[in-house]
């Protein structure tokens, strides 16, 4: 993460706040301790955003950590909404950095 632009980090920060507060599966946001609990799917979705990765990948990629290595079933509509929010969230970044 040292390595990153300061624009990449302030994304990387983005994808990390949105899957640990909003996307959530597990219901944890609330636990201090468990503040790193989707770090391991954090660095793939962040290099899904600079391939070019849609909202459709990211909502097919989110319903299969929930379902096959969370053990949950998927919930494509939120998956969907969290999708969009982080392209959303890219967008609003790349406007404020002049891009």
């Amino acid at each position: 993460m040292s390595q990153l632009s300061p624009d990449a980090l302030a994304l990387y920060r983005a994808v990390d706040e949105v899957l640990h507060c909003q996307w959530d599966p597990i219901g944890v946001a609330s636990v201090p301790q468990a503040r790193d609990e989707y770090h391991s799917y954090l660095p793939h979705v962040f290099e899904m955003f600079r391939s070019g990765s849609n909202e459709d990948e990211l909502t097919e990629y989110l319903g299969d950590v929930a379902n096959n290595r969370i053990g949950l079933s998927a919930s494509p509509e939120h998956d969907r909404a969290i999708a969009r929010h982080l392209v959303s969230w890219k967008m609003a970044l790349s406007k404020q950095q002049g891009r």
